[in-house]
């Protein structure tokens, strides 16, 4: 069997019809998402098989179609297709609003268990390969305090475990959604592991989640990735009512001195 490539050599159909089919269905499997830079005309044209005339008519039908858009000097990116999650406005607002914080975990709790079981399910070696080596480097990352690589680790695993659920529309979803948790929209790493002191319980957690998808186990899977969600919710409840304490403590001190 040889080995795949992104693009495949196209045939004697319409030459045009069949590159833009590629790129359309790379998109609609989650495969190239909104951002991605496509290959140059030079590479795209080679692993086609088609002439860069042939090629440049096939972009043109996806830019027409919205899919993909042009660059001057820069190349051609997957259109932004499923757009900004929530605007700035909103954002701000969640970031006040304590009820719509815990919104977003309910959210995140239900689709992370849609995603772990589905991945648990139908994970390909390929995807077992690429959790094996994220749980690797999350811990070699806890074990010499890198942060920054512990963070990256994080978000590698849980988009890893929804690109492995083989659902598009979640790839797609998600893939938004991952996108403010890594910029610290919706909470602080760093604060949650300043709840759970050396960080090591959320270690845990995402080594036994990480396992349970290369695993197969189907229950295991989804049952972790509702422990995880469970824990960063009490985690931060506890953390804002110890906040709130701190205050009142405050007040009172003012009050005593």
């Amino acid at each position: 069997m040889s080995k795949p490539t992104l693009f495949e050599p196209i045939g004697h159909e319409s030459v045009a019809d069949a590159a833009v089919a590629q790129v359309e269905d790379l998109i609609a499997s989650g495969i190239l998402r909104q951002g991605r830079k496509l290959p140059s005309e030079r590479e795209l044209s080679e692993m086609l098989g088609i002439s860069r005339p042939k090629l440049r008519e096939a972009l043109h039908v996806l830019e027409e179609r919205g899919l993909v858009t042009t660059r001057h000097g820069e190349g051609t990116f997957v259109a932004a297709l499923t757009g900004q999650a929530m605007l700035p406005a909103l954002l701000a607002l969640y970031g006040r609003h304590e009820p719509a914080f815990f919104d977003y975990l309910e959210y995140r709790r239900e689709q992370e268990i849609f995603a772990a079981g589905l991945a648990a399910e139908r994970a390909t070696q390929t995807d077992k390969d690429r959790l094996s080596g994220i749980l690797d480097d999350m811990q070699s990352a806890w074990d010499a305090k890198d942060y920054e690589a512990e963070r990256n680790a994080d978000h590698a695993l849980h988009s890893a475990i929804v690109d492995a659920s083989q659902n598009a529309t979640l790839i797609h979803v998600m893939a938004s959604i991952y996108e403010l948790t890594q910029q610290g929209v919706f909470y602080n790493r760093d604060f949650l592991k300043s709840i759970d002191g050396s960080g090591k319980t959320l270690l845990q957690q995402h080594l036994a989640l990480g396992n349970a998808v290369i695993e197969g186990d189907v229950d295991a899977a989804k049952q972790a990735a509702k422990q995880h969600i469970d824990f960063v919710e009490r985690s931060f409840r506890t953390g804002i009512e110890q906040q709130r304490r701190e205050i009142l403590a405050q007040k009172r001190r003012l009050l005593t001195d």
